[in-house]
């Protein structure tokens, strides 16, 4: 009988030496990826996060209130504005499916928002749970792969845990400059073409009570607080990481 060769009766044609290094292969590659989705999710996740304290600020509404004079016009000076965000940011949080505000001047009730107006609060409602869905999915993807990362407990995994929260900062840095930059040269023309992208009517500039509300500098301060709010977190982080990669170099070098 002759000397039996690997393969010979057995099902698998890679050595043991093979599957260790195509395992060890697969692993890096799974690494790679899941450390590049990290850093692309991070900046979902950080302006997500933003966009949903502006939603649910009661501080932005008063601020713009205040600083548009939204309180000194006449169609609503006989308006309680607070109690009217109260009851916006109550909806936007709710199970209804449309904005029912009622007010009441010289003894008449009536609704606050026309038909067509409750309409796009119902569309803008859509986008908020939209929001709040990436949120929670970015935040749970964040989250586990950093609890891999730390608790693996290998200097390795927490260096790539640091590169990747650099790497997610930068991004989130560079996206937010891109958007600064365009809302304080072409507001107008960025909040249009929103509107045409994630609206199906023209409800959004329905005549009524909305409009005088929610002004467009309302808006523009809107972005540049969610701008700033994403680039300050995205600083935060990625200083964390850069603390930790260049600590362990100076160790390295030491």
């Amino acid at each position: 009988m002759g000397r039996k060769t690997w393969g010979e009766g057995n099902p698998y044609p890679f050595t043991p030496q093979q599957c260790k290094i195509l395992n060890t292969m697969k692993t890096k590659i799974l690494g790679i990826i899941a450390q590049w989705l990290f850093i692309f999710c991070l900046p979902l996740l950080l302006f997500t996060a933003s966009l949903t304290w502006a939603v649910n600020s009661h501080w932005l509404y008063n601020y713009g209130f205040q600083k548009y004079s939204v309180v000194q016009t006449p169609e609503l000076a006989e308006f309680d504005l607070e109690q009217i965000a109260d009851e916006l940011i109550g909806y936007f949080n709710s199970g209804e499916e449309y904005v029912s505000i009622t007010v009441t001047v010289d003894g008449e009730s009536f609704s606050l928002f026309t038909p067509e107006e409750t309409i796009h609060f119902k569309d803008i409602k859509g986008l908020i749970r939209l929001d709040y869905w990436l949120l929670g999915g970015t935040l749970v993807y964040v989250l586990a792969y950093a609890a891999v990362c730390l608790f693996w407990r290998r200097k390795r995994h927490w260096q790539q845990l640091a590169w990747a929260m650099v790497g997610g900062s930068g991004l989130t840095l560079m996206l937010m400059l891109a958007l600064g930059l365009g809302a304080l040269f072409s507001f107008n023309e960025l909040f249009w073409q929103f509107h045409q992208i994630f609206f199906t009517n023209d409800y959004w500039f329905a005549e009524g009570y909305m409009l005088l509300i929610y002004t467009d500098e309302f808006f523009y301060d809107a972005v540049l607080f969610c701008a700033l709010g994403s680039g300050g977190l995205a600083l935060i982080l990625g200083g964390l990481g850069g603390g930790y990669l260049l600590s362990t170099r100076k160790r390295l070098i030491a």
